[in-house]
């Protein structure tokens, strides 16, 4: 692993521990060049991934596009890194174990609109605005009377 620091080509694993996740591995490292400390992940990864848009371009799967996408969502949104880290990882795996080596966007997109809905209602209505493409007050008004009708069946279920 190349030092980020000095860009030296011999670091050292100090430690390695499962993440918290249990899908990773945590590696400490040091460099002995520079004593630069840092930190790498290491997770299975089952197949490569190809995402096809909606154009029909293709390109390769980025763990990393799906993390920001929740980050967005979920800006200044009272939700867990912990959280998140573990509903990307849910759905990286679902991909990765679909048998399919090309995935559509469309699928992802559905698949996250998925998770937000159990994470956080705002962040669920923002990335649906976005996806679902948006363009009067009405879409909203749709997805929160979803969500609210939602809110009243898993209320009606405790009383």
């Amino acid at each position: 692993m190349r030092c980020p620091y000095c860009g030296s080509e011999d670091t050292q694993v100090k430690d390695s521990r499962p993440a918290e996740d249990g899908t990773s591995i945590r590696r400490r490292r040091i460099c002995p060049d520079c004593g630069g400390r840092f930190t790498t992940f290491e997770r299975v990864q089952l197949r490569e991934l190809t995402v096809v848009k909606k154009t029909g371009r293709k390109q390769p799967f980025d763990r990393n596009k799906l993390v920001r996408s929740f980050q967005i969502a979920l800006r200044k949104r009272p939700v867990d890194a912990d959280r998140i880290e573990r509903a990307v990882s849910g759905i990286a795996r679902r991909l990765e174990s679909s048998g399919e080596t090309d995935i559509t966007s469309e699928e992802i997109g559905l698949q996250v609109l998925e998770a937000l809905k159990s994470l956080d209602d705002v962040a669920f209505v923002r990335y649906a605005s976005v996806y679902r493409d948006f363009s009067h007050a009405e879409d909203f008004e749709k997805v929160i009377n979803e969500i609210n009708a939602k809110i009243g069946r898993d209320s009606g279920a405790d009383a």
